[in-house]
């Protein structure tokens, strides 16, 4: 008798690109697909863009999320193909992250809470700088920066927004966050810092009058903030899935060896 799967029920969601609907259709006449709430694994076609939206739709459920390529980028995906996908989503590798937590008091004492698997950032809304004040666990490590921005990003975001402000890549089971500056002014020459992802992180807008910040939490977007807090939240668990030898934690390795 042959042993039942783990993943026998699949929910497959796909992006509105023609490649990622053609894969629906092949997929869904190969192993049907199932109502999101009774599947065992959602499966995303698309990009990384899906895959985010999948990630934060299905936040709360502990339901594996898998990946497959039919999209731009692909960073976060894994190599699209029909053949025997229940014995790949039974010999993937899982990988768990946990998201920031975004608090954002606005102008006018409005609190928007937001959550975030790639970054937390603030970027200037003119043509002025941001002028901002940088707390870590209620202490105040830089009284200002002078910038377009700053960036608090989690392992798995760490070769998004992040790489390309020159921040760190972080392996995908470190405890850490990256704080990266976004075109820094003042202090010229600082290029961010590490910090344990139980870290508390509060940015102050200064001049919040005449030099308008936003902030932004992956895709929800914050205008004219004054106060933004930042932590990673414990209480939320999300679980990806990976081919053997094309982790998240093996393609993040790959990031920092340039290929």
């Amino acid at each position: 008798m042959t042993k039942p799967s783990r993943y026998d029920r699949i929910a497959f969601v796909a992006s509105p690109s023609s490649e990622a609907r053609a894969a629906f259709g092949q997929l869904t006449a190969q192993y049907g697909n199932c109502d999101p709430d009774e599947a065992d694994v959602v499966v995303a076609l698309g990009g990384d863009g899906l895959m985010l939206q999948t990630l934060h739709h299905h936040m709360r459920t502990g339901k594996p999320i898998y990946g497959m390529h039919r999209g731009t980028v692909g960073f976060l995906m894994n190599e699209y193909s029909t053949h025997d996908l229940r014995q790949r989503l039974e010999t993937a590798h899982e990988s768990e992250i946990n998201p920031l937590l975004m608090r954002a008091t606005d102008v006018n004492d409005r609190v928007h809470l937001h959550h975030a698997i790639n970054e937390v950032y603030l970027f200037r809304q003119t043509s002025q700088a941001a002028r901002l004040r940088i707390l870590i666990d209620e202490r105040e490590r830089m009284p200002e920066l002078i910038a377009d921005g700053i960036i608090v990003a989690t392992p798995a975001g760490s070769t998004a927004y992040n790489l390309s402000a020159q921040g760190p890549i972080l392996p995908i089971n470190a405890a850490l966050l990256a704080l990266t500056p976004i075109s820094a002014f003042r202090p010229r020459r600082w290029r961010g810092a590490l910090l344990p992802n139980t870290a508390y992180v509060v940015i102050e807008v200064l001049e919040d009058d005449k030099r308008p910040v936003a902030a932004v939490a992956d895709h929800e977007e914050v205008r004219r903030v004054r106060r933004v807090e930042v932590l990673s939240d414990k209480s939320i668990s999300m679980r990806m899935l990976f081919d053997p030898g094309h982790s998240l934690e093996e393609r993040i390795l790959r990031e920092q060896f340039g290929y």
